[in-house]
């Protein structure tokens, strides 16, 4: 069955399609109009172990009150799900639109966070633990060091996972780990924490409860306001009932796994895929792991990564020039 039949067998055969911006995946997203009505055709590499993830993800969500996107119909050998039509109200659009509403936007995110987080996390997603969190900083070892000219720093993923061993005091949350601006829709006519919108999930797993709340405040993409990042980590800790300067080195190092994670996934983007744009934010992803290094807990870390090469142009460029040349390993 193709997509023609699938759209007709839902009911949509005669909508009008018209593509939506994709992500960094081989996903693709178009929304489709019928009469006053609207939905997302997701296309997918057929894989439907991928699909049944986000199915039971979205269900999860919806299930507790959360706004996951209805699943109106799907077909997982062909790679196709019908959506509900969230909008368009992402939280990035509206803040570059009318800055003044970083803050209260972000004060939201926060509290959804501390909602979603009254619930254990639930069984069928992995975990991302201490030597999981280490092992993924592999990918910028691999991508990154190699075409930057850097070498050692052998020992980070390790130190990663023993530094957060030592941290964490935190049963494990459901992460959806994609959560940021972009991936967050304003839905001021839902109440409570529904109204924030939830797009890209199904490679959620159980983490710290600090992981997603840096991944929306180091955001790749945007810039957010360091006291407005700063007073979130705080209230988060505050509502949450945890130490404030535990929960703030915690922050900083999963802030520093993410952006080295992020820093190698870029690289690898560009080199293996050809996605050249993501080079264009690898110097913001180095700010953010700047910043976590200066925290007085990150020393030991600092000093593991005295060597690691900034993104300067050159070596930007370097990437750009390769863009497509290296294969997937």
């Amino acid at each position: 069955m193709g997509s023609e039949d699938f759209l007709r067998a839902a009911g949509w055969g005669s909508a009008t399609a018209t593509p939506l911006a994709g992500d960094a995946s081989a996903r693709r997203y178009e929304r489709l109009i019928r009469g006053s009505d609207s939905a997302v055709l997701m296309r997918a590499p057929v894989d439907p172990r991928e699909q049944a993830r986000f199915s039971r993800l979205a269900r999860w969500l919806t299930e507790r009150g959360f706004s996951a996107p209805q699943i109106l119909a799907e077909a997982p050998d062909q790679g196709l799900m019908l959506l509900e039509d969230l909008g368009d109200d992402l939280l990035a659009r509206l803040i570059a639109a009318d800055p003044a509403r970083e803050g209260p936007l972000y004060a939201e995110v926060t509290d959804f966070l501390t909602a979603l987080h009254q619930h254990p996390a639930p069984d069928f997603v992995a975990p991302l633990d201490g030597p999981a969190l280490g092992s993924l900083v592999q990918l910028t070892l691999d991508w990154y060091l190699p075409i930057a000219g850097g070498s050692g720093c052998t020992a980070l993923p390790a130190a990663i996972a023993a530094l957060y061993e030592a941290l964490n005091q935190e049963a494990p949350v459901l992460a959806l780990r994609d959560f940021h601006a972009e991936n967050l829709l304003w839905l001021p006519a839902r109440a409570g924490t529904a109204c924030l919108g939830l797009l890209d999930f199904q490679d959620a797993v159980a983490a710290h409860p600090g992981y997603d709340l840096i991944s929306a405040l180091q955001d790749a993409r945007r810039d957010v306001s360091p006291a407005v990042a700063a007073r979130e980590i705080a209230r988060y800790a505050t509502q949450n009932g945890l130490d404030q300067s535990r929960f703030a080195a915690l922050c900083a190092l999963l802030g520093l796994q993410r952006n080295l994670r992020i820093l190698g996934v870029f690289t690898r983007l560009c080199l293996a895929m050809g996605k050249a744009q993501y080079v264009d934010l690898i110097p913001r992803v180095w700010r953010h792991i700047q910043h976590n290094l200066t925290h007085p807990g990150l020393a030991e870390l600092a000093a593991l990564m005295a060597d690691m090469p900034a993104p300067t142009p050159d070596i930007l460029n370097r990437i750009q020039d390769q863009c497509g040349q290296h294969p997937m390993r």
